[in-house]
């Protein structure tokens, strides 16, 4: 049985999959574009959810998924993104290698904290809410950017993804 949170992280990489394609599309300036309220231009914004996603699997996972590449939101090419994304999801799958995650299991450390920074002591819970809670509201404020410049916006909820794996269905009369 694949546990349900799995099937949710699953989902999230899934939706920002699709955002990296529809922006493989897009020229420079349209990945420059930005609106009031939201967190900045669609490339930042998605670079921020995919450097935020590896992060919160680093503390999870208390191990890097993969040497660090810095890169600058403002000008990362998408393609940087999309080879994160790719660790994201490698990651996603060790972290349930073994089945379902103990949400209780208190983190002490990660392996990116610089000894200046805090330290910030957690349940797993945590950073495996804040992944699908974060994800949800910076894809959703992407969607709003390309919407309010006339861009098309890919079909991110569950839905598609489901019908995509037979998951669901119109049922027969």
């Amino acid at each position: 049985m694949t546990p349900a949170m799995l099937r949710k992280l699953r989902h999230d990489v899934w939706a920002t999959e699709q955002l990296v394609a529809k922006c493989r599309a897009l020229s420079d300036a349209q990945l420059d574009l930005a609106v009031p309220g939201t967190y900045g231009t669609v490339r930042a914004t998605l670079a921020h959810v995919v450097g935020s996603d590896e992060g919160y699997l680093i503390r999870i996972l208390g191990e890097m998924l993969h040497p660090r590449e810095p890169w600058d939101e403002k000008t990362v090419p998408v393609e940087v993104i999309a080879r994160h994304l790719a660790h994201v999801k490698e990651g996603i799958e060790r972290l349930f290698a073994e089945g379902e995650i103990d949400g209780d299991r208190f983190i002490t450390d990660t392996p990116l904290r610089r000894p200046d920074q805090k330290r910030y002591e957690m349940y797993a819970w945590v950073p495996l809410t804040q992944f699908v809670h974060h994800g949800n509201d910076h894809r959703s404020q992407i969607a709003t950017t390309l919407s309010a410049h006339g861009i098309e916006p890919p079909d991110l909820q569950v839905w598609p993804l489901a019908m995509q794996m037979d998951a669901s269905r119109e049922g027969k009369p």
